[in-house]
């Protein structure tokens, strides 16, 4: 049955968009797996109607009837059917077989009134004359006619007699009017005077789920929460009875929802809000979950922090860092920052395991972070040096430097990085391979034939240099290769 509502209101937001063929293509699919479901047949039929497929529209809708004779939708969709293949005769029937169901039913009176007016228009343009028409009439017909006067307002459907109703069509209509009434004073936030129109239809009418839903509106307009939630489950429990509209059940949910979330109780929020979706779904009720999904995700965040943990793990990271166990204590730092995230420190380490893992980009990011959250902690813009450096940026690397120099003038880091800037500015890439070939260290490291079949690797991977910094030793020499320009990782 899921899929079938599914295809129902595929169909559905098709006929809205005036896309009739994807309406009618999705209730036929629809049919094929529930054929005995008289509101797919109307739904059909109304979108034949508007397609101008007339005949279709009225075979579809005497199913309807068929399928089920008591409801008064299906005796408007005939009449519709009927009055668009000019056959007014059989929809003023089809409109006055559907008002034995439902006296008060407007659409059907409107109907019935539009299709008498159609019918004589439909008459006059034919040139049909009534048999009791004055012969002068027909005479003065042949003289000029003047301008068409302005055709007047159609009146309004005649109220229904209420001695000609039985006792149920009584109580509904007492009870519909009880409801105008309870809206009109809603409206005015007279809430005590709609209150008590909304508890008077019930009593005329205690089947119907839309007046326990007005109840609860009022009660949460006047933020008694409790109140609206017991008159919106009461609602439900009626409408599941009387089988009401899925889409008035959905709306009993979602209000839940919106109490549960004015009470911040957003976890019961959720729950009711993912209720009112799988009855109906609709953009509102679906960023409603969003929002109390991204709500209870930052309480998560927030009732996880602990500054007490947070330290316990830093000095966990700390303890493999020294042991050059980069990987794990990158581990340790990323759970410190998720117990304490406005640390700048907690970035700052895991920026320098990054860098020893030449993870540059993630070490960047997390030296952002640290200058964000303190613009004057130095060494988080003395890490961010050390990385651009690496990445061959001297310029945002020389930046970088200049920076903690604005706060420190005589940080010797600093001053270091922002002098190795500037002569690498002043350094063509022959001189820097020159000078580096010269350092005994750099040529023993290139002389190892470990070390050569790595750079080899790496040359034609990229990617395995990630796999090689889990070694201490290798990444020792990998960052001095580096540091002196030999080899660039980007």
């Amino acid at each position: 049955m899921d899929k079938v509502n599914e295809l129902k209101e595929k169909g559905n937001q098709a006929l809205s968009a005036e896309k009739f063929d994807e309406a009618v293509a999705a209730y036929t699919e629809a049919i094929a797996l529930d054929d005995q479901n008289h509101v797919l047949y109307s739904n059909r039929s109304a979108a034949f109607a508007k397609a101008g497929k007339f005949q279709e529209a009225l075979e579809d809708a005497e199913k309807t009837i068929q399928l089920n004779p008591t409801w008064p939708k299906g005796y408007s969709r005939k009449g519709a059917a009927a009055a668009g293949l000019n056959d007014f005769m059989k929809a003023f029937e089809a409109y006055n077989e559907g008002l034995k169901y439902d006296p008060t039913n407007a659409i059907l009176l409107q109907g019935r009134m539009e299709t008498t007016a159609s019918a004589l228009s439909f008459m006059q343009s034919q040139g049909d004359i009534p048999m009791d028409v004055d012969p002068q009439q027909v005479r003065s017909r042949r003289a000029p006619s003047p301008p068409p006067a302005k055709p007047a307002e159609p009146p309004k459907p005649a109220e229904p007699r209420v001695e000609d109703m039985t006792e149920e069509q009584k109580n509904k209509y007492f009870a519909r009017k009880e409801k105008e009434l309870g809206n009109a004073a809603y409206k005015k936030k007279d809430f005590e005077t709609a209150l008590k129109h909304y508890n008077a239809a019930i009593e005329h009418d205690p089947t119907d789920i839309t007046f326990y839903n007005n109840i609860a509106a009022v009660h949460f307009e006047r933020k008694e929460y409790e109140e609206c939630i017991k008159q919106c489950e009461k609602g439900i429990e009626v409408g599941r009875e009387s089988r009401a509209d899925f889409k008035l059940i959905a709306k009993s949910f979602a209000r839940i929802g919106n109490t549960y979330r004015k009470l911040e109780n957003y976890k019961q929020a959720k729950v009711f809000y993912e209720k009112a979706m799988s009855e109906h779904r609709t953009p509102e009720i679906k960023t409603s979950l969003s929002e109390v999904e991204a709500k209870i995700k930052e309480e998560e965040r927030m009732a996880y922090i602990n500054p007490e943990k947070a330290e316990e793990e830093k000095e966990q990271g700390n303890l493999f860092f020294k042991k050059g166990d980069y990987s794990t204590a990158v581990k340790h730092y990323t759970e410190a920052i998720k117990r304490n995230p406005d640390d700048p420190k907690l970035y700052s380490n895991r920026a320098a395991c990054y860098t020893k893992l030449a993870a540059f980009d993630l070490g960047l990011k997390d030296c952002d972070t640290c200058i964000k959250l303190d613009e004057k902690f130095i060494k988080g813009y003395i890490r961010k040096g050390k990385i651009l450096q690496g990445m061959q940026q001297q310029s945002k690397a020389q930046a970088a430097y200049q920076k903690a120099l604005e706060l420190d003038p005589n940080n010797a880091e600093a001053i270091e990085g922002y002098r190795q800037c500037s002569m690498n500015f002043q350094r063509n890439p022959q001189e820097v391979l020159k000078n580096a070939m010269s350092d005994p260290e750099i040529q023993q490291i290139l002389k190892d034939p470990a070390m050569r079949m790595i750079l080899e690797q790496m040359q034609n991977d990229p990617n395995a240099v990630k796999e090689h910094l889990q070694n201490p030793a290798i990444a020792d020499k990998i960052m001095k290769l580096l540091e002196s320009g030999i080899i660039q990782i980007h």
